[in-house]
């Protein structure tokens, strides 16, 4: 069995390297081994816009293109898997990638030609959910402005929320998604004694209320929510889900804070309502363009603490998720149990069938 592995500035090759050699050296060792982007800020441009554009905007990478002909394998972080990638790995039968999001695999494709998608969910659950409870902190007591402030010689008092700023407890918070983060975020708050709303349609009342919760739907957290906080995975059918209309049901001591995907939200609409004070504020990991642009309206805002996308980044998380990858392929390929299947239709594939049976003689 061949296998490419790709790394980036972010999680460079050689912890994929490492995480094969680990966990499925015993398939081969028939690696080849490379980065897919070097430049630190080379990478965030190319991989928020594969984010908002789809893989299919890249172009395929040269490692691939020499060495993809009979690969079985193709592993990293952002590669961009396209049908283009597709069409030079012909033999290609497994897709890994050591994140939750999917952005960058053209999944449909890669179902139609009978190849198996992997990701790892929840790989930086903890380290998402952390940052989220620091940035309500940060927020609501103005931690961020009063080091800015004394760092440029002021010693600051007085803040847009002076008159509301709240202790958490008794507060509700409101969670926009329900999955492996916003269930540790409910957990990890759990100690400030809040009460916790849910909207997440693809989450049954019963996981809600085991996880610490209560499910209602989306106007009704929006109108209760002291704190809205949001973790949903961004798809076609939520781009923008909130919007003018869902920030006007929002209360005007409520703090909005978004450490997921910027397309879930309308970037101008929430820079109109901090700017007017129609919401006591916000705090922002993630923008539609990144870096932020220098002429961003949210520059200018006194109620809105922002972050360079760092919310996930964290040692533990980058290190481990290779392993967490390479670990779920092998205990599929040693015994058809595997936790990170994105594509599961795939197993009912004759071609890969086949390839399969090949594998394990």
């Amino acid at each position: 069995m061949k296998a490419i592995l790709l790394g980036d500035a972010m999680i460079p090759s050689q912890g994929f390297e490492k995480a094969w050699n680990k966990h499925l050296n015993a398939y081969g060792n028939n690696i080849i081994v490379g980065d897919w982007e070097t430049s630190w800020d080379k990478l965030q441009y190319r991989r928020l816009e594969v984010e908002k554009n789809g893989p299919e905007i890249e172009v395929v990478d040269d490692l691939i293109l020499k060495e993809g002909k009979d690969a079985d394998i193709l592993m990293g972080l952002f590669v961009p898997v396209s049908s283009k990638v597709m069409d030079a790995m012909p033999n290609l039968r497994i897709v890994g990638v050591s994140r939750a999001g999917l952005e960058n695999v053209n999944v449909e494709e890669a179902t139609k030609r009978g190849i198996l998608v992997f990701n790892v969910q929840g790989r930086n659950a903890h380290a998402v959910s952390d940052f989220t409870v620091g940035m309500i902190l940060a927020e609501c007591r103005n931690i961020a402005r009063a080091h800015y402030a004394i760092k440029n010689g002021t010693w600051r008092k007085n803040f847009v929320n002076g008159d509301y700023i709240p202790e958490l407890g008794g507060r509700t918070i409101g969670l926009i998604g329900f999955g492996y983060i916003g269930r540790l975020v409910a957990k990890k708050l759990s100690g400030f004694e809040v009460n916790v709303l849910v909207y997440d349609p693809y989450t049954s009342e019963e996981d809600v209320k085991s996880g610490g919760g209560t499910k209602v739907e989306l106007e009704e957290l929006l109108k209760n929510s002291d704190f809205i906080s949001v973790h949903a995975r961004l798809t076609d059918s939520n781009k923008g889900m909130i919007g003018k209309n869902e920030i006007a049901l929002m209360k005007p001591t409520a703090y909005f804070i978004n450490t997921g995907r910027a397309g879930l939200v309308d970037q101008k609409a929430l820079a109109e309502a901090l700017k007017e004070k129609k919401i006591m504020g916000a705090a922002l990991d993630v923008f539609t363009t990144e870096p932020i642009p220098q002429d961003s309206e949210f520059l200018a805002l006194d109620n809105v603490t922002l972050t360079t996308h760092i919310a996930g980044t964290t040692a533990d998380a980058l290190t481990n998720s290779p392993y967490l990858l390479a670990e779920d392929i092998a205990s599929f390929l040693l015994n058809n149990k595997a936790k990170f299947i994105v594509n599961k239709e795939v197993l009912d594939n004759k071609d890969f069938q086949a390839w399969l049976t090949n594998i394990k003689r």
